[in-house]
């Protein structure tokens, strides 16, 4: 799929832009361009791979014109740049805002602009029955991405759902580790909380796979292994042997659910088994290419997919960890 192909990665300095890059060269592309506004991470980034097939722009997905000339050219783009802390979303809306929906708007823009072939853009769980701004921004994403699909352009765009990925920036993964490390304690927002997981390398695996099956319109659902967020603490204290670290619960913050879904009731009513890594949310806009693609494949059996639900085993959870390059 990528051979000799130009590839945009937007907002791209990140964790998932580094595995995504890291996966990408082995896979002979002509060029990578990094799209970005972090002028450290991009000069951080360059010295680490070094490979003449990186190019790095500087630009912020807020400008259209930027984001114009960085896909002149370009066969494929993926769409990762977004506001994405949840407290920080709720404090300052309009900024989510300009970035979140006015930029991925400016993202299709700008791909229809440059006729490029597919847009990949990367949702989360929290697009799905949104409780706070950042996951109503990246619904409102979702959207935009699926209705782009009718504009007359000959661009394809696709959003792939996943949940939290560990080892991402912030991921609470790190939070804990530190925490256990310089305070002897770790703090958890509510005991009964629940969380989607999945390491990074494997959610790159997956959002290639979509990549290339997709034909655009439908949203793709990692169906993602989940836990307690005190297991994890446990296993993550465990691990460091360290003696009477304490788990102090701290309160729920603005907009954070207990649990989270990846895929809505309303949604279920047209979602397919693609297999057993996807579910494939189709759109209820009338897209008959996409129905006739899907035809063949079972409606789902569920009306919701929470991370309530098929919770890992302390000993699972380690696994992951493990796989994931966090614990020994």
């Amino acid at each position: 799929m990528f051979n000799n192909q130009r590839i945009a990665v937007i907002g791209g300095t990140g964790s998932w832009g580094h595995e995504l890059i890291r996966q990408l060269l082995p896979q002979n592309p002509k060029e990578i361009i990094i799209f970005s506004r972090n002028e450290s991470a991009q000069v951080a980034m360059s010295r680490e791979f070094e490979d003449r097939r990186l190019s790095f722009v500087i630009g912020d997905i807020r400008d259209k014109e930027a984001l114009i000339a960085a896909c002149r050219g370009v066969d494929y783009v993926y769409h990762l740049a977004a506001l994405k802390h949840v407290p920080v979303c709720e404090d300052q809306p309009y900024e989510a805002l300009k970035t979140n929906v006015i930029g991925t708007q400016n993202v299709i823009e700008a791909a229809i602009a440059n006729m490029v072939k597919k847009v990949i853009y990367i949702s989360t769980d929290k697009a799905a029955n949104p409780s706070n701004f950042y996951g109503m921004t990246k619904a409102i994403g979702e959207k935009l991405i699926v209705y782009a699909n009718l504009l007359g352009s000959s661009t394809k765009f696709v959003t792939v759902r996943g949940g939290n990925v560990l080892g991402t920036n912030g991921s609470v993964v790190h939070l804990f580790m530190k925490q256990i490390r310089e305070k002897g304690e770790v703090r958890i927002t509510d005991f009964n909380m629940t969380r989607f997981f999945l390491t990074l390398s494997d959610a790159i695996s997956l959002l290639f796979k979509a990549s290339e099956v997709s034909v655009g319109g439908e949203i793709f659902v990692m169906t993602m292994p989940t836990c307690r967020i005190v297991d994890l603490a446990e296993v993550l204290i465990e691990a460091s042997d360290r003696q009477h670290v304490k788990i102090i619960e701290t309160g729920i913050r603005p907009g954070e659910k207990i649990n989270e879904i990846l895929m809505s009731d309303f949604e279920s009513l047209t979602t397919v088994v693609y297999d057993e890594q996807y579910l494939v949310i189709l759109p209820t806009l009338d897209m008959p290419d996409l129905k006739a693609r899907y035809q063949t494949c079972e409606p789902v059996s569920f009306s919701s997919f929470s991370s309530a639900n098929n919770l890992m085993s302390k000993q699972e959870i380690k696994d992951i960890l493990i796989r994931g390059g966090f614990l020994q």
